[in-house]
């Protein structure tokens, strides 16, 4: 996998043993980048900035790493500690959004995301530099199925907060305790079986023509709000 820019560059050289090589634009004037990666024994390709442009879909700064692939997390390691916050992303499709999300959860101190295999972004290069690196330090698990997935935390004592247009006012509800959050797709929300299987729907109440947010800013604001209603 590659991944690339400078942000994500020092970031993922403090796990050194994952990056398999660097390829880095001929021009590079960052030293302390280069200096890192050669203390660190990497090989360094130097490379026009048109062979880096094809490498990947995106500004990269002049520094493409070549990476391990993402390690996904068990969901039984998202359970660890004794009140979970857990973020749950129903078929997201945009990596900008995806990578968003990550980075909220890493600030806001999030346990761990879950993600279907099916119809759904993946960690890639986009998504770890819109992260700004911060896949390596929040655990994303990948499920076959959402709705067994849901079924089997509920099990364990877990709330399922979905969110909608219509639903409570977000502010309004208690996220104490084991809590999942419920983020849908882009354009369509979440799927049938997903609201169903929910047993609240935060909703964040519109002033303006706007009807809808950003997913990844819908997210955010019930993430904090739940970090501050865990914390009252």
């Amino acid at each position: 996998m590659y991944v690339f820019g400078k942000n994500v560059a020092h970031e993922t050289l403090n796990h050194p043993n994952k990056i398999k090589k660097a390829f880095v634009e001929k021009e590079f004037r960052d030293t302390t980048l280069l200096q890192k990666l050669k203390d660190a024994r990497i090989k360094i390709d130097f490379l026009p900035k048109k062979e880096l442009d094809r490498k990947v879909d995106g500004l990269h700064q002049g520094i493409i790493l070549e990476i391990e692939d993402y390690h996904y997390a068990t969901l039984e390691e998202l359970l660890t500690k004794e009140n979970p916050l857990l973020v749950v992303l129903d078929h997201i499709e945009d990596p900008h959004n995806f990578g968003a999300i990550i980075r909220t959860c890493e600030a806001a101190g999030v346990d761990g995301i879950i993600i279907p295999t099916d119809r759904s972004v993946e960690v890639n290069g986009t998504v770890v530099k819109t992260s700004v690196g911060t896949t390596e330090k929040v655990k994303i698990a990948r499920v076959t199925n959402l709705v067994h997935t849901l079924q089997e935390l509920k099990k364990e004592g877990f709330w399922i907060f979905g969110t909608d247009m219509e639903g409570t006012d977000y502010t309004t509800l208690d996220y104490r305790g084991k809590t999942v959050i419920v983020c849908g797709n882009e354009g369509k929300g979440m799927s049938r079986l997903v609201e169903e299987n929910c047993d609240f729907i935060a909703t964040i109440p519109m002033q303006g023509t706007v009807n809808s947010l950003n997913a990844s800013v819908a997210t955010a604001i019930i993430i904090f709000e739940a970090i501050k209603s865990r914390r009252g």
